[in-house]
């Protein structure tokens, strides 16, 4: 059991201010990027969305849900994009109204890879490292389809894909956001990459660790040139064996991303966030020490991080990421500050549409 005094000090230090590249955050409680589903067909973030965010302004930092980039990279039916002059007017709202409230918030820039389908994406071509499909299906504005077998992109292909991370970053920071997190976790493209079940190239894009490593550096140094890497975060999921994109060999799973990590320890980059159940491990640990700067912590899917799994977490971590005490609760860091009671989320309405169960959570009485 944890003295008295370790408790009072991690608690203070979860609710201290941190640095995070040119970002000073009030606390180190951060929003998770997490799907909503409330942004229509056109991708455009409407005042529903404005009002999602700005109730949460109080969080340390706030990270959008998933952005596309490119309208190949939709993943799912109502996602938001930062592609055309509409969607980026509509994420202005929203970075306004946070930033009226005494927020902030980065963008999460998002490219779905093979996680999609033409029924979802417009009918474009789905792409991937590798010609495999995801086993299962997804939902489409159709309804449910099969994965479909992506492109395999070809080399000459890569630049312009990571070119569409760089337009999508500069688009985000034209919208008015405060940074980019660049999404190379959960089985999306940069994961496809990272991950030898998705990635079977046998070019300088695959085959090894550091060869599976590369697309994604290039995209990261390449996003940072065009943002500034002071405003660029990347999020990765180490053996979270999701969607497909499996990480089973240990070993091989450390040299892959310790040699992700070598290769933009020395940009001066604002954060990489990691989901792994086991943040106290050795994988989780010598990332993070490799990185050398600040990293943020989210302990996955498996359970619901509460304000104890918060204060321990910051034993390594300068920031911690919560998802569904966030989802519930938009004064989650006074109900956490005051010991008081949390709301309930309802997993029910997570990806539907309109208010419910999504501005409809209250804040605390007075």
């Amino acid at each position: 059991m944890l003295s008295i005094n370790r408790t009072l000090e991690m608690s203070l230090n979860l609710f201290s201010p941190v640095t995070l590249g040119s970002l000073e955050l009030p606390n180190r409680v951060v929003m998770a990027p997490l799907t909503r589903s409330r942004s229509g067909v056109d991708g455009v973030p409407g005042d529903l969305v404005v009002e999602y965010y700005r109730q949460r302004a109080s969080m340390g930092l706030l990270t959008s849900e998933g952005v596309y980039p490119s309208f190949a990279g939709q993943a799912f039916v109502r996602q938001p994009g930062l592609v055309t002059d509409e969607q980026i007017a509509g994420w202005k709202r929203v970075t306004d109204a946070v930033h009226a409230d005494g927020g902030r918030i980065i963008a999460q820039v998002m490219h779905s890879g093979r996680v999609t389908h033409q029924g979802t994406n417009g009918g474009r071509q789905v792409v991937a490292p590798s010609a495999i499909a995801i086993d299962g299906v997804t939902r489409t504005y159709e309804g449910k389809a099969p994965y479909p077998v992506p492109h395999a992109l070809e080399e000459g292909e890569l630049a312009g894909i990571i070119g569409e991370f760089v337009q999508g970053s500069i688009n985000a920071i034209a919208a008015g956001f405060d940074g980019v997190e660049l999404h190379g976790a959960n089985g999306y493209l940069l994961h496809e990459f990272l991950s030898p079940a998705s990635n079977q190239r046998t070019d300088e894009y695959g085959g090894s660790p550091a060869k599976r490593a590369r697309f994604v550096i290039e995209t990261v140094q390449a996003v940072a040139q065009a943002v500034g890497a002071d405003k660029t975060w990347l999020r990765i999921s180490p053996e979270h064996n999701i969607q497909g994109a499996l990480e089973t060999d240990a070993a091989e799973t450390l040299a892959t991303y310790s040699a992700l990590v070598d290769g933009i320890s020395t940009l001066g980059m604002a954060g990489l966030s990691i989901l792994h159940k086991d943040p106290s491990g050795n994988l989780v640990q010598t990332l993070r020490t490799r990185f050398g700067g600040p990293v943020l912590l989210n302990t996955g899917f498996e359970s619901v991080t509460t304000l104890a799994d918060a204060q321990s977490l910051t034993e390594w971590a300068d920031a911690v990421v919560v998802g569904r005490p966030a989802i519930a609760n938009p004064d989650l860091v006074r109900r956490w500050a005051e010991n008081l009671p949390l709301n309930e989320p309802d997993f029910a309405t997570f990806y539907t549409e309109g208010a419910a169960g999504y501005t409809d959570y209250p804040f605390w009485a007075n």
